[in-house]
């Protein structure tokens, strides 16, 4: 039987790739066959990552990257394909959050925020898209974004809106990229449990927090993993300008 999520002879490009959810994808990824590119600002953290994928067996390139800036977007594209090859799956993964009451937050903390979070995977995805159109193949661009783009919190307006906004630009890019064969998802992560947030969860605050989720639990990545690899394969081949959210039920919850 044909493996659908087989991943064998692709090209995966991640950005923020150097910790937290990256390195998890970036694992996934290549497990299912794919040749890593891993993107981000600081290159110790992606060395780690392509030590722990290569230790595995997999294939992963390193290839610093700011997605906040068109140049060195264009750059880490052209390292990547001569790397690899053409980057046909892109996970914009790269992303901030400036935790302030609205009121009192430094316009720059604004700006940042949706700079990274919503241009940034602008400029990835369609600097990925055009150069798939250049050599006629298909692909598949995966957004993370949010709960938080679908429910708020207090002191995260930034980042709440630039995830909200890119779930429209996935829509947007899904209906303008169906044409060429380019499928445009994204997946809405609630509480995964990282290195950084990790001492939140054990303080009483972090507890509270917990409750309020259906499953009363935080999620770890390997749980996005099996939805990555739907969209990222042939085994999500139909599916365009979907989110898939994967959060314990806490979308559902009114606790």
């Amino acid at each position: 039987m044909t493996d659908r999520f087989d991943l064998t002879g692709r090209v995966a490009l991640i950005t923020g790739a150097g910790g937290g959810l990256g390195s998890g994808f970036a694992a996934g990824l290549a497990e299912a066959g794919a040749k890593v590119v891993l993107c981000g600002r600081s290159e110790g953290p992606l060395v780690t990552t392509a030590d722990s994928v290569r230790g595995a067996g997999g294939e992963a390139a390193v290839v610093p990257m700011d997605v906040s800036d068109a140049e060195s977007v264009a750059a880490g594209f052209d390292a990547a394909e001569k790397a690899f090859g053409t980057v046909d799956i892109v996970v914009c993964n790269a992303g901030v959050a400036a935790a302030a009451p609205a009121m009192d937050m430094e316009e720059a903390d604004w700006l940042k925020t949706i700079e990274v979070n919503l241009n940034g995977c602008w400029r990835v995805a369609t600097e990925c898209a055009r150069r798939l159109r250049q050599v006629e193949k298909p692909g598949s661009v995966i957004n993370i974004t949010s709960i938080l783009g679908h429910r708020v919190a207090a002191a995260l307006a930034p980042y709440a809106a630039s995830k909200s906004a890119l779930e429209q630009l996935t829509r947007s890019l899904a209906l303008e990229w169906a044409r060429y064969g380019i499928r445009v998802n994204a997946i809405a992560p609630g509480y995964i449990s990282t290195d950084i947030n990790r001492g939140f969860f054990e303080t009483e605050a972090g507890q509270k927090m917990l409750k309020r989720i259906p499953q009363r639990q935080l999620g770890h990545v390997d749980d996005l993993v099996g939805a990555l690899l739907l969209l990222a394969s042939d085994a999500g081949r139909y599916m365009t300008g979907s989110t898939i959210v994967v959060d314990g039920g806490h979308l559902q919850s009114t606790l």
